[in-house]
């Protein structure tokens, strides 16, 4: 006999279940992001239409994913998509997920744009290793003069930052280049943003299986220290930062003093300091030091 129908509501529940028994952290949490993914329904929908019959071809589909998860593949991952400050962002082999904290530097960066704009300029951006290019497109959404290079050493990511500002409606403000940081960079910028590698490399076999197994390599590790990818920007943003620009960047919960004093180093002055939502040491926006010229 055929299955019965199930509606959206018994899929949940089915869902649900399933990640109580595998001792998931929030079975109820993910089966709701699992299930409403899939489906394409928004939080409310999922509720107005709890009743409605889900097809057959869906809850094969539904619960395939329900096994990927069990074995430990990240949900968005499964989803193929992420949102970030209100974009739909695909995700690739070559691209990181962009995750929440990273909105703060969005939230700091924001006021420097609209400064620019407010002294008559349309502002350029650049983010290195742009991924999905989370950033600068969170960026060129909320700030509509300006316009951004993303550059990414990945030729999987430069394609997936390319796709995501073409679906998002961005694709006439937003350049991507495969580049080795700034190897294949021309001109200056207003802002310099990057949420680059700063993992330790001999701490990557200690992370979460979900991040180790799933996350690009090339995206995680940040040498040694993980300081290399903030020596190579601090060193060489000043051939690519306008006289009065601004560079943003994101780090790990304790390496506030170090990425300072490397962008100090190398003639630059915090502007500001960012926590995330969890009150942890985030980001840093840099300015150039008082008699520090670029040129």
């Amino acid at each position: 006999m055929p299955e019965p129908d199930l509606t959206v509501d018994q899929v949940m529940a089915e869902v649900r279940g399933l990640f109580r028994e595998a001792d998931l952290d929030d079975p109820a949490l993910e089966a709701r992001i699992l299930v409403s993914g899939l489906l394409d329904l928004e939080p409310a929908a999922m509720i107005s239409r709890g009743r409605s019959s889900v097809s057959v071809d869906d809850i094969e589909r539904i619960r395939a994913a329900a096994r990927r998860r069990i074995g430990g593949e990240p949900i968005y991952r499964i989803l193929g998509w992420r949102e970030f400050y209100g974009l739909r962002l695909r995700l690739s082999k070559g691209t990181l997920e962009p995750r929440p904290d990273t909105e703060v530097l969005i939230d700091a960066t924001l006021p420097l744009l609209h400064e620019i704009v407010g002294r008559g300029r349309k502002p350029r951006l650049l983010d290195l290793g742009t991924g999905t290019g989370a950033i600068c497109l969170a960026l060129l959404h909320e700030c509509p003069e300006a316009s951004g290079v993303g550059t990414d050493i990945s030729e999987d990511a430069v394609g997936t930052a390319k796709t995501n500002a073409e679906l998002n409606g961005l694709g006439s403000r937003f350049e991507v280049r495969q580049s080795d940081w700034f190897s294949q960079v021309r001109g200056r910028f207003d802002i310099i943003v990057s949420n680059p590698p700063y993992i330790p490399s001999a701490d990557i076999a200690g992370l979460d299986r979900e991040v180790r197994e799933h996350d690009p390599l090339a995206a995680l590790d940040g040498g040694a220290d993980g300081l290399d990818p903030y020596r190579i920007i601090a060193n060489q943003a000043d051939q690519y930062l306008a006289e009065d620009g601004y560079i943003g960047v994101e780090f790990g919960w304790d390496q506030l003093a170090a990425v300072q004093s490397i962008f100090e180093a190398a003639g630059f002055a915090v502007h500001q300091a960012v926590r995330d939502y969890g009150g942890r040491d985030r980001a840093l926006i840099f300015a150039r030091k008082p008699g520090f010229s670029g040129e």
